[in-house]
C-alpha cells in the first residue's frame, strides 16, 4: 500500500466514476483501475462495487475511505510541516443534533484554515445517522446526548461500534420558547405548564423510539406534538404556534433569532452533551481545532 493508491482511492470516491477521478490526478483509467484492484487485493478489502453508472462505496469501503483520508491528513501534515509543501485542500466532516454551538465551533475552524479551497460538511441529523456516520467514517465526529433514560441503549451501540463517547458538559434541560410565548414571564417551566402548547421534536426516521430522542423527557405522552425535520422549520413553528420544545439551554441568538429564548424545565434530568469518535483514532487538527472551538461556544 502506498499514500499514491490511497490519493487514488480517495479520488475515485469523490469523482464517483472511473474516468472523472482518472482526470483528476493526471492517469489513464486502465492505470487507475490497476492501482485500485491492487490496493483492495493487499489489503483485502471491496472498497468499490462497479455498476453501470459508475462506482458505488461499499459499506467497509466507506470505513477504509475515512482511515484513508486520516493517513492522507497525518503525511500532509509531515510534508507541510517538514518539506514546506502547500497543504492539501482540508476535508473535515462533523454530525450533530441542533445545536447551535456546533455550528459556530465549524465557523471558527473554517475561519481559522481557510484558504482558496476546502470541503467541510455539517450534518445536523437524527442520533441514529450520527452513531453510523462516525462508525463509517464518514464523520470524523458526531455530537450527541447521553442521560438516564437513554445512556444504556446508546452506550450499549457506541461500545458495540467501537466508539467513545466524550463528555463535553452536562445541562439542566430548558424550554425553548418565543418570547411572545405566556410562559416566558415564568423564570422555570414545569411540565404541567407545557401541557396546552405544542410540543415540537426533531424527527428519528425508522428509529423514532425516546431513546433516539433529541429532546429530554420526550416518553412523556403529549396532547400536541409535531415532528419537524431541520432548525427553521421548528424556530417557525414555536414562534407561529406558541410551541415549545426541549435542549440543552445553549442559544445563539445569530442563529436562533432574539425572539427565542430558554426557561430552566423543572424535571429530574440532566443532559450529558458530548463528542463520539472512533475509537484509537488519531484525530485531524481540524477536530481537534473544531473540538476547542466546542469548549469555547457552550
Amino acid at each position: 500500500m502506498t499514500l499514491q493508491q490511497l490519493k487514488y482511492a480517495v479520488a475515485v470516491a469523490e469523482s464517483k466514476t472511473i474516468s472523472g477521478a482518472a482526470e483528476k490526478v493526471f492517469i489513464s483509467q486502465p492505470s487507475l483501475t490497476l492501482a485500485i484492484h491492487q490496493l483492495e487485493d493487499e489489503m483485502q478489502v471491496k472498497i468499490f462495487s462497479r455498476t453501470n453508472k459508475g462506482v458505488e462505496i461499499t459499506r467497509e469501503g466507506e470505513v477504509f475511505l475515512g482511515y484513508a483520508r486520516q493517513v492522507l491528513e497525518q503525511a500532509d501534515l509531515l510534508e507541510e510541516t517538514y518539506a514546506g509543501k502547500k497543504r492539501q485542500a482540508p476535508v473535515f466532516s462533523v454530525s450533530c443534533q441542533h445545536y447551535s454551538f456546533a455550528v459556530n465551533a465549524m465557523v471558527d475552524v473554517i475561519r481559522k484554515f481557510g484558504g482558496d479551497r476546502y470541503n467541510y460538511t455539517l450534518r445536523e441529523t437524527q442520533t441514529f445517522e450520527i452513531i453510523e456516520d462516525v462508525m463509517r467514517l464518514r464523520s470524523e465526529i458526531g455530537i450527541l446526548y447521553l442521560s438516564s433514560k437513554n445512556e444504556e441503549v446508546i452506550g450499549k451501540l457506541l461500545k458495540r461500534n467501537e466508539l467513545v463517547f466524550t463528555e463535553l458538559f452536562t445541562a439542566q434541560p430548558h424550554v425553548f420558547i418565543s418570547d411572545k410565548n405566556p410562559l416566558c414571564r415564568k423564570k422555570s417551566v414545569t411540565v404541567e405548564d407545557l401541557t396546552p402548547f405544542p410540543y415540537l421534536v426533531f424527527e428519528q426516521g425508522a428509529h423514532n423510539s425516546f431513546y433516539f430522542s433529541e429532546e429530554p423527557f420526550s416518553s412523556i405522552d403529549r396532547n400536541k406534538t409535531i415532528c419537524v425535520r431541520d432548525r427553521a422549520t421548528l424556530f417557525n413553528l414555536l414562534i407561529g404556534l406558541d410551541g415549545y420544545t426541549v435542549s440543552s439551554g445553549i442559544i445563539s441568538k445569530e442563529l436562533n433569532g432574539e425572539n427565542i429564548i430558554a426557561r430552566p424545565l423543572e424535571i429530574n434530568e440532566k443532559m450529558r452533551v458530548g463528542i463520539i469518535t472512533k475509537k484509537n483514532l488519531i484525530l485531524s487538527r481540524y477536530a481537534e481545532s473544531y473540538i476547542a472551538a466546542l469548549k469555547k461556544h457552550i
